[in-house]
């Protein structure tokens, strides 16, 4: 338990340095939040960790303007498509079992330039 306070304060603390006011989203920022939900969207586990749901919240928090969620999206989507062994279901899942409210679809065929 210890442990995973841990992993959910380190990812705050390595998004909060990475975010700054004003500036675009990119992909190492959206990738350095989600990293800790590779194991889950492969498969190993029935549930994302706490650090992983940080992860989620923190890209939702990233996301904000229209922009932002269609570059957040297209990271995700190119991050996807890098690991052949991501479970479709456990993406698309990802938000609802973190309890978040995500503008921005966990797909691999998702065409970003439709957010709003």
């Amino acid at each position: 338990m210890k442990g995973g306070i841990v992993a959910v304060l380190a990812v705050f603390a390595i998004v909060s340095l990475i975010v700054q006011q004003g500036q675009a989203v990119t992909c190492g920022q959206v990738d350095a939040a989600l990293v800790p939900c590779i194991s889950y969207l492969t498969g190993h586990g029935d549930s994302p960790s706490p650090a992983c749901c940080a992860g989620v919240k923190a890209v939702k928090g990233m996301a904000q303007t229209t922009a932002d969620k269609r570059a957040s999206c297209a990271c995700v989507k190119a991050a996807a498509n890098r690991y052949a062994d991501l479970k479709d279901d456990a993406a698309q899942s990802l938000p609802t079992k973190c309890n978040v409210q995500m503008d921005i679809p966990v797909s691999r065929s998702v065409d970003c330039d439709k957010i709003n």
